[in-house]
């Protein structure tokens, strides 16, 4: 997938064939790169062109709510900001010069350009992937932990978006350094890591990043929204006719995380292991850029799931659309805060049975300061794309 690393000293300006022609005898392989067809190149840069409009005005969108409305500003949110922010710099430090690239069919911005791309766009990539790890374990410990949640505490999410960053750095500095190395990637317009390499040297790196930067996080994704899942089917047992429905959507939205999540990110992950241990040139740039405009395709379907399907944030986007103030609720505005403890005991003690149980476990994950009043023939749903907020304990006593 992943073209040998080449002096690119001289592409910029050249037609891209040379620059795999200088890479003849390289070991990753270079000889074997070929370049797209004018209508590949073009196709490529439409891709990429719609890729980069959208995903920069969906994080910015995002990034306004937040700004705009004080009832977003939770510690959960914040880490949604966080993904924003990440996938935003890829579409504004990235994007542009892959989408340029392919409207001329070759690199333009030279060897230190290159190297900047591939770092930069890891570096927001990773920083992504595993803010979407730690949303998931959050979501989880939150729901599930016996203590209630401090909804004015932004220490443990600081902290989580603090290891996102250092984390992806670990993984994204050491090509800088001489552990592997950041060079053209498939048919020349955009720069990666380099996966063909077949020193000891790169073949080490590619293991560890597969392992530590796809892998690790699809686990921790998958697990936390699993056992959470199942904790709310087991509170549901209480009452199976009635809370189908709710499970069904939970169930749906986790499908849809996880899927989405593999779409972008497996198809690179498999081309890149391809490049890296199958034989030179088995991987054609036809097949190398497709994978990787579908991991640019994140930066416009995170903020799409985590966000706009969230209900709070959806509530807001509305209301700026037609400049009223966010609806709230008040007749069910403590449930979101003992639905969670209701939860948090079942996991600990085992369902108990309780006249209000569904109707609390309905309103899972719903934000106490931003609940829609609900009308005889409404039916709660359960969010899954919102950590509970906490109320006033006040609230609580009165519910």
């Amino acid at each position: 997938m992943i073209v040998s690393n080449v002096s690119l000293s001289g592409c910029a300006g050249v037609n891209s064939a040379l620059c795999a022609g200088a890479g003849e005898g390289h070991p990753g392989g270079g000889s074997h790169r070929g370049t797209l067809t004018p209508t590949g190149n073009l196709v490529v840069a439409v891709c990429l062109g719609f890729i980069g409009t959208f995903g920069l005005l969906n994080n910015l969108l995002v990034i306004a709510l937040f700004c705009r409305y004080k009832m977003l500003r939770s510690p959960i949110n914040l880490l949604l900001i966080n993904i924003s922010i990440s996938d935003l710099l890829v579409c504004v430090l990235g994007t542009p010069f892959s989408f340029a690239a392919s409207t001329q069919g070759r690199w333009l911005i030279g060897e230190g350009g290159c190297v900047w791309y591939g770092f930069a766009n890891s570096l927001f990539g990773i920083v992504s992937l595993i803010s979407l790890a730690v949303l998931s374990y959050e979501r989880y410990s939150t729901m599930m932990t016996p203590t209630e949640a401090d909804s004015t505490n932004y220490c443990k999410i600081c902290l989580g978006i603090t290891l996102s960053w250092v984390y992806s750095l670990i993984w994204t500095v050491p090509p800088l350094f001489g552990w592997s190395r950041y060079g053209l990637e498939g048919p020349g317009t955009t720069c990666s890591v380099d996966w063909t390499g077949k020193t000891a040297n790169n073949i080490s790196y590619i293991i560890c990043l597969f392992v530590f930067c796809l892998i690790l996080p699809f686990l921790v994704i998958v697990l936390c929204y699993g056992k959470l899942l199942c904790a709310i089917r087991q509170v549901s047992g209480i009452n199976a006719s009635m809370s189908r429905k709710r499970e069904q959507r939970v169930l749906f939205m986790v499908v849809i995380m996880v899927i989405c999540y593999l779409l972008c990110w497996l198809p690179y992950g498999i081309m890149a292991l391809l490049a890296t241990f199958g034989p030179p040139g088995l991987v054609t740039p036809v097949a190398s850029i497709i994978p990787s405009v579908l991991a640019k395709t994140s930066t416009v379907i995170n903020p799409v799931i985590y966000v706009f399907m969230n209900k709070q944030f959806y509530r807001c986007f509305q209301a700026l659309l037609h400049c009223e103030v966010p609806r709230r609720g008040s007749s069910i505005k403590s449930s979101s805060k003992v639905a969670t403890k209701v939860v948090r005991g079942v996991a600990v003690n085992g369902p108990r049975p309780n006249n209000d149980f569904l109707f609390m476990v309905a309103s899972l994950g719903q934000p106490t300061d931003a609940m829609p009043q609900l009308g005889p023939s409404d039916e709660p749903t359960i969010d899954v794309t919102k950590a509970p907020s906490s109320d006033n304990d006040k609230s609580v006593k009165n519910h």
